[in-house]
């Protein structure tokens, strides 16, 4: 059985570590022993249910469909919408019907001569990354989890297969995105710790407060490859989070989307609107699936 320090276990649920120490002194943390005074708590032991925040009806549908692998439900629409439009956006060829094809049927269907491998291999990891962030939805993000996402998005890509390419760690190399320069590698860790401490220390975040977070991620930059998908998946998630209604950036709204981050700061109504367009479409299948928000 693999173990957690009491810093660990306060980082992947988002709480103090001296709340941990209390809970394992209590027995509240089922399996936690003190070696000399060190406690070590086991890797899947939960939250105690105190401190378990009653989860959104969406959230609560998402996990009950995701465990069932019900067919048809939001679960299911959301894994192909978010995947294929989110893959789309960077540059995936899998068309939608191939994507629902992967997901449904764990194989390929219909492919051509432009069927790259690497776009079938991140369809797959894309599902994946949904599943780990509705597992994990009602915890606070930190870089572990974040990390994590892009190791679930690049494991087995061609990317995995180069020596410069950190595959769930940030970056190794500068890069920059549409002509700007992004953090340095040397400074991503410090950047993203107050990225994320600023955010978790928000009580109830609004959407706005989401919103900047997503821009900050982006300018900050901190992977080699991937960034835009696992920004748009933490969005999902930080609304899952905050019981607000989630949102897909489409194909059709992806040029507003570039020009909402580039604009934020300045003219945060780009951005925002954008957003809250993709949110109504949301809306529009929580409705259908008679789901409250």
């Amino acid at each position: 059985m693999n173990y957690l320090s009491v810093n660990q276990y306060a980082e992947k649920y988002g709480i103090s570590e001296r709340t941990v120490r209390n809970y394992c002194a209590l027995g509240k943390i089922e399996g936690a022993f003190l070696t000399g005074k060190t406690w070590n708590i086991p890797a899947d032991a939960p939250l105690p249910e105190k401190h378990k925040k009653r989860l959104s009806p969406l959230l609560s549908r998402l996990k009950e469909e995701k465990e069932s692998r019900l067919k048809g439900g939001i679960y299911h629409r959301t894994q192909i919408d978010l995947t294929y439009n989110s893959n789309h956006i960077e540059g995936s060829r899998l068309t939608k019907e191939q994507t629902r094809y992967i997901f449904e049927t764990n194989t390929l269907g219909i492919t051509t001569e432009n069927t790259r491998i690497d776009d079938i291999l991140e369809t797959v990891n894309h599902f994946r990354c949904i599943d780990y962030l509705i597992d994990h939805a009602a915890e606070k993000i930190t870089e572990t989890h974040i990390k994590k996402l892009h190791g679930l998005l690049k494991t087995n890509t061609s990317d995995s297969q180069k020596d410069w390419f950190a595959v769930g760690d940030y970056k190794r190399l500068a890069n920059e995105v549409g002509g700007e320069e992004t953090a340095k590698p040397e400074d991503v860790h410090m950047k993203m710790k107050a990225l994320i401490a600023h955010y978790n220390m928000i009580k109830q975040a609004e959407f706005d407060d989401i919103l900047d977070f997503h821009v900050q991620f982006e300018r900050i930059h901190p992977f080699q490859d991937g960034n835009g998908r696992i920004g748009r998946l933490l969005m999902f998630w930080q609304c899952l989070q905050a019981a607000a209604v989630p949102f897909i950036i489409t194909e059709e709204l992806r040029l507003y989307y570039y020009r909402g981050i580039q604009n934020w700061g300045n003219v945060n109504g780009y951005l925002r609107d954008t957003c809250l367009t993709a949110q109504d479409h949301y809306k529009a299948l929580l409705d259908y699936f008679k789901i409250k928000y």
